[in-house]
């Protein structure tokens, strides 16, 4: 009979195990879910409902936990998670669109974190890279140039007037290599720069030891009565190095070139000129870019030591497709040479032969310019000079 009692117990308490949802005996975890079954301490879904512990979306759109978040539907936080939709980092990532730098920068269209993501579409580095467009090259033939200043951004001394004011011409020293002499075009952008002056009525003539390819007759015949006195001198230099042109004007050269040897002269303090015009640059970029810079830098000094009164106007090289990224590189490095010697007091300024060149004032043989080439040259060299002559 007590086995019997006890047997009815027994069925009562199940049944009202069943009726109230508590625990059955002997069991830890029964039908409906165990320790935490429907309305237990975390809601449908146990203690990382639908999605997880991150859900849906991870950690790009929707921020560090998407819907869902920490505890799922009806769990300790509600939809959204602990930081809601959009989280930490919401759409668009920890900068929007163009990111810390704006397409082309450093961090291209995308940002950081691009759209959505913590790497999203665009990754750490989007469109554009870390060169802005153009790339470190500019192009072949300057169409996409480095960025330079102006030489009007350049300054001299108030007051600073180098040419004479008397009636003489002020001797122009162009100082180079085998642009400089005008290789492909008789006279070279000095036939150009000489007419330009001509026909404002400014008074220039040309000095230097080399006297090598004059301008055709037709060139000279065209400035009429002004042609008598052009004066075919320079320092321009089939194949010349920075050095080797720093060479002549420190005068330890035992060079010849075009006829003339250059030992023991010094071009510089020899001419006195009024104005030096200075493009160099571009051999250095084939047989020894490095440590062009500093040559450069070095040869301004001792020009501006010599001609301490001149002006001295330092030009960037015109492109040169088989070097281009050489060639960018190289120029951007001229104008913070002549602005930290502006800076001093030099009468130093920056010309920018670079920019532009390209379509008809192109390369006849991928070195030296068409005469339109050399056309542009004298333009660029003339609007830097011209305020100064007289």
């Amino acid at each position: 009979m007590k086995s019997t009692a006890r047997g009815h117990q027994t069925a009562i308490t199940l049944l009202l195990a069943l009726v109230v949802g508590g625990p059955l005996p002997g069991c830890s975890s029964g039908t409906g879910g165990g320790g935490t079954g429907n309305g237990g301490s975390a809601q449908s879904g146990g203690a990382s409902g639908s999605g997880g512990n991150i859900s849906s979306g991870g950690s790009g759109s929707a921020g560090r936990s998407g819907t869902g978040g920490s505890a799922a539907t009806g769990g300790s936080s509600s939809t959204g998670g602990s930081p809601g939709t959009g989280g930490s980092a919401g759409s668009k990532g920890t900068s929007a669109t163009g990111g810390a730098t704006s397409s082309g920068g450093t961090v291209g269209s995308g940002g950081s974190p691009s759209s959505g993501g913590t790497s999203g579409a665009g990754g750490t580095l989007g469109t554009g890279g870390s060169t802005t467009s153009g790339g470190s090259s500019g192009g072949d033939a300057g169409s996409k140039d480095a960025p330079v200043p102006d030489a009007a951004t350049d300054t001299v001394p108030a007051g600073f007037d180098p040419c004479p004011t008397s009636g003489e011409p002020c001797k122009v020293l162009p100082l180079g290599d085998s642009i400089t002499l005008g290789t492909n075009y008789e006279g070279g952008y000095r036939i150009k720069l000489f007419s330009h002056a001509v026909k404002d009525l400014k008074n220039i003539t040309f000095v230097g030891y080399d006297t090598a390819n004059p301008p055709t007759a037709s060139a000279l015949s065209a400035l009429g009565s002004a042609s008598s006195s052009y004066v075919n001198k320079h320092e321009g230099h089939f194949a010349w190095t920075i050095q080797q042109d720093d060479d002549l004007v420190t005068g330890v050269s035992t060079g010849s070139q075009d006829g003339v040897n250059y030992k023991g002269k010094k071009v510089v303090a020899d001419a006195k000129p009024h104005i030096v015009l200075i493009h160099l640059g571009t051999n250095d970029m084939q047989v020894q870019r490095d440590g062009a810079s500093d040559r450069l830098a070095k040869l301004v000094d001792h020009v501006v030591a010599d001609a301490p009164e001149a002006l001295i106007v330092v030009a960037s090289i015109i492109p040169l497709p088989s070097q281009a990224s050489a060639v960018t590189a190289f120029n951007q490095t001229i104008p913070g040479t002549v602005k930290q010697r502006a800076d001093a007091g030099k009468h130093v300024i920056f010309a920018d032969q670079f920019a532009g060149f390209s379509g008809k004032s192109g390369l006849m043989d991928s070195v030296h310019p068409y005469e339109a080439g050399y056309e542009q040259m004298a333009v660029v060299w003339y609007a830097a000079i011209k305020q100064y002559l007289h």
